[in-house]
């Protein structure tokens, strides 16, 4: 027997991580590598689109289900924090300290507003 939930997660995950490639690969070319600018796009927008699902399950538009495929799955496959880490690491190699610090605080503190947001408009639509 099929778990459909688990399969749904599964190819949700695949997918999310495919946009990410590709997204990244586009904000690279068009901002350059200096800084890791793609991953923190990509990460800022999923936490603005995860809270907005949440806010979305929280006003009962959204089934659990969904939430899990779209959260879990989408999300988790779309959104990098390993990523974010090994980058913030580099730069610190790289002895940019400075850079090192606004990639690891800002992306904290602009992540989590971005998810404040996103739950805040999902509530609203709701």
């Amino acid at each position: 027997m099929i778990d459909w939930l688990f399969l749904g997660v599964a190819l949700a995950g695949g997918a999310g991580a495919a946009v990410r490639m590709l997204l990244d690969g586009v904000i690279k070319q068009a901002l350059g590598n200096s800084m890791p600018w793609a991953t923190n796009i990509i990460n800022i927008s999923g936490s603005f689109l995860l809270g907005g699902l949440t806010g979305l399950l929280a006003a009962h538009l959204v089934a659990p289900e969904l939430q899990a495929v779209l959260g879990v799955g989408f999300m988790g496959g779309y959104t990098t924090f390993s990523t974010a880490s090994v980058e913030t690491f580099r730069l610190m190699q790289e002895r940019r300290w400075n850079a090192a610090w606004v990639n690891a605080l800002g992306l904290l503190v602009v992540s989590t507003a971005a998810a404040a947001a996103g739950l805040g408009l999902g509530r609203l639509l709701g």
